[in-house]
C-alpha cells in the first residue's frame, strides 16, 4: 500500500487545502488513537506546536479526534519538536504529536507522530494509521470519551532536560552568544537554558505573532544572525528552526557553519574519549565529501542514507551508532534524544568552544568541504524526473562526473520540489551541471 499521507517527516501542506485541514487532523487523531489503544490503562496523547496560526486550529482537531476515541489529552502549548519526543516518553504517554511545518512558511503545518518510545513512527505504523483513517473510526463509548488537560511546566522540563546533557563541570560563563529561534516554537526554551548556564545571551527570532515564523530569521535564513553575530562582538551564533529540530552555528566572524561541520566536530570529539559507538557517523547522501574524508583520517566511518532524519535514525539504532544527522542541522545524538535536537546539539558545540578555549572560527572549520550546489526546482504537479528529456540531462551530467563527483537529485519529501545537487571538485563543472538540470525540470514542468 503507498502512503498518501505520510511523506519523509509526518503530515504536511498547506493549512486548510488538503490533507492540512481540521477534518483530515480529526481523522488523524481518530485513526492514531485507535492504534495505540493497547492495553487496559487509561490511554494518553502528548500534543505540542510551534507558533504558527493554525496550530490553534489543528490542536484542536486532533484533540477531538483523540478524546473520540477514548484517549486523554496532554497539551504543552508551543514546544520544541524533541521536546515533545522527551515528554511523551517521561510521562509514560502512549503517543506524542508535534504540530509543525519545520523549516516551512508560516502558511504550511504539519503533523508529526511519536510512539511511546520517543522515536517517531515506522513506515508500517504509518501505513496502519492510514489503513484506519481510511476504514472509519470506532468511537468510545460516552463514559470513556477522552478528557483534556494542559500543563504549565513542560518549559521547565525540557530546559532542565536540556541542560542536563551540558557537562555538569562547565559553565557559559564569559561566553556571548546570540541564539535565533526563528519565531517559533523554542522562543523561551532555548535562551532561558544558556541564560541559566551562564552564558551572555542575545536572544533574536523571539517575538511570534502567528504568521512570522521561518521569516527571515532562523536556521533558513541566518542572515540576520550573522550580522547581529558581528555587531554584537559574539563569540558565536545558534540558528534554530520553526520546530528547534535543527541547528545552524555561526562563528565570532559570522561565517556560517552547516551540520556537517557539526557532525565532524561532535564525533571526532566523542572518538578522542571513547565515547562514539558503532565506529561511524550516519548521514544522508547530502552530506559532503569532505565530511567522509575527515572522518576516514580520524578512523570514523560514514554510513549513508537517503534523505530523512528518520532514516538516519533507523540506522544508528540498527548498526548502534550515536552520533548522526543531515548537512540542514539534523543532529542526533541518541545518548541524549531520540529525535535530532538544535538546543542540545547547539549545547555540545558549547561545551565543546569552553574546553578548546579556542575561537569558534578555529573550532569549527574542521575540514574543507568538496565544492558542491543544491537547488531547488518547484514544479506543478506531474513526474518532471519520469519524462525523456530530464531523464536523458541526468544520464549525460552523470558521465561527466564520473570518478570526480556525485550526483543527487530527488523529489521532496516535504514540499513540491525537485532537489538537485552536484558536488566535484571542479566548481564550474558543477555549477553547470546543476543549472542544466534545473532547466531540463522546469522544462518539463
Amino acid at each position: 500500500m503507498t502512503r498518501k499521507f505520510f511523506g519523509t517527516d509526518g503530515i504536511r501542506g498547506l493549512t486548510n487545502s488538503e490533507p492540512m485541514t481540521a477534518e483530515t487532523a480529526l481523522r488523524v487523531g481518530q485513526a492514531a488513537g485507535a492504534h495505540f489503544l493497547r492495553g487496559d490503562h487509561r490511554h494518553r496523547v502528548v500534543i505540542g506546536k510551534d507558533t504558527r496560526l493554525s496550530g490553534y486550529m489543528m490542536e484542536s482537531a486532533l484533540v477531538a479526534g483523540f478524546a473520540s476515541v477514548g484517549m486523554d489529552v496532554v497539551l504543552l502549548g508551543p514546544m520544541p519538536t524533541p521536546a515533545v519526543a522527551m515528554l511523551t516518553k517521561s510521562m509514560r504517554a502512549d503517543l506524542g504529536v508535534m504540530i509543525s511545518a519545520s523549516h516551512n512558511p508560516f502558511a504550511d503545518n504539519g503533523i508529526k507522530l511519536f510512539g511511546p518510545d520517543g522515536y517517531k513512527l515506522s513506515d508500517e505504523a504509518e501505513l496502519a494509521i492510514e489503513e484506519r483513517m481510511a476504514n472509519g473510526p470506532r468511537r468510545a463509548d460516552p463514559d470513556m470519551i477522552g478528557r483534556a488537560r494542559r500543563i504549565d511546566d513542560a518549559h521547565g522540563r525540557y530546559v532542565h532536560f536540556a541542560k542536563s546533557t551540558f557537562p555538569e563541570r562547565l559553565r557559559l560563563d564569559g561566553i556571548k552568544v546570540v541564539v535565533d529561534c526563528a519565531n517559533g516554537a523554542a522562543y523561551h526554551v532555548a535562551p532561558d537554558a544558556l541564560w541559566e548556564l551562564g552564558a551572555d545571551v542575545i536572544a533574536i527570532g523571539v517575538t511570534p505573532n502567528g504568521t512570522n515564523i521561518n521569516d527571515g530569521c532562523g536556521s533558513t535564513h541566518p542572515e540576520a544572525l550573522q550580522r547581529r553575530v558581528v555587531e554584537e562582538g559574539a563569540d558565536i551564533g545558534l540558528a534554530l528552526d520553526g520546530d528547534a529540530d535543527r541547528l545552524i552555528v555561526v562563528d565570532e566572524k559570522g561565517r556560517l557553519t552547516d551540520g556537517d561541520q557539526l557532525m565532524a566536530l561532535i564525533a571526532i570529539d566523542q572518538h578522542r574519549r571513547g565515547g562514539l559507538k558503532g565506529g561511524a557517523v550516519v548521514a544522508t547522501v547530502m552530506s559532503n565529501l569532505g565530511l567522509e574524508r575527515k572522518l576516514d583520517e580520524s578512523g570514523i566511518g560514514l554510513l549513508r542514507t537517503k534523505v530523512g532524519d528518520r532514516y538516519v535514525l533507523e540506522t544508528m539504532r540498527d548498526k548502534g551508532c550515536n552520533v548522526g544527522g543531515e548537512q540542514s542541522g539534523h543532529i542526533i545524538l541518541t545518548d541524549h534524544a531520540t529525535t535530532g535536537d538544535g538546543l542540545v546539539a547547539g549545547l555540545q558545540v558549547l561545551a565543546g568552544l569552553v574546553h578548546s578555549g579556542k575561537p569558534a572560527s578555529e573550532l569549527l572549520s574542521q575540514f574543507d568541504p568538496v565544492p558542491q550546489l543544491l537547488k531547488n526546482v518547484r514544479f506543478n504537479g506531474g513526474a518532471p524526473l519520469e519524462t525523456d528529456g530530464v531523464k536523458q540531462r541526468i544520464a549525460a551530467a552523470e558521465a561527466e562526473l564520473e570518478g570526480h563527483g556525485r550526483l543527487v537529485i530527488r523529489k521532496s519529501g516535504t514540499e513540491p520540489l525537485i532537489r538537485v545537487m552536484a558536488e566535484g571538485e571542479d566548481p564550474d563543472l558543477v555549477q553547470r551541471l546543476v543549472d542544466e538540470i534545473c532547466d531540463a525540470v522546469q522544462a518539463a514542468s
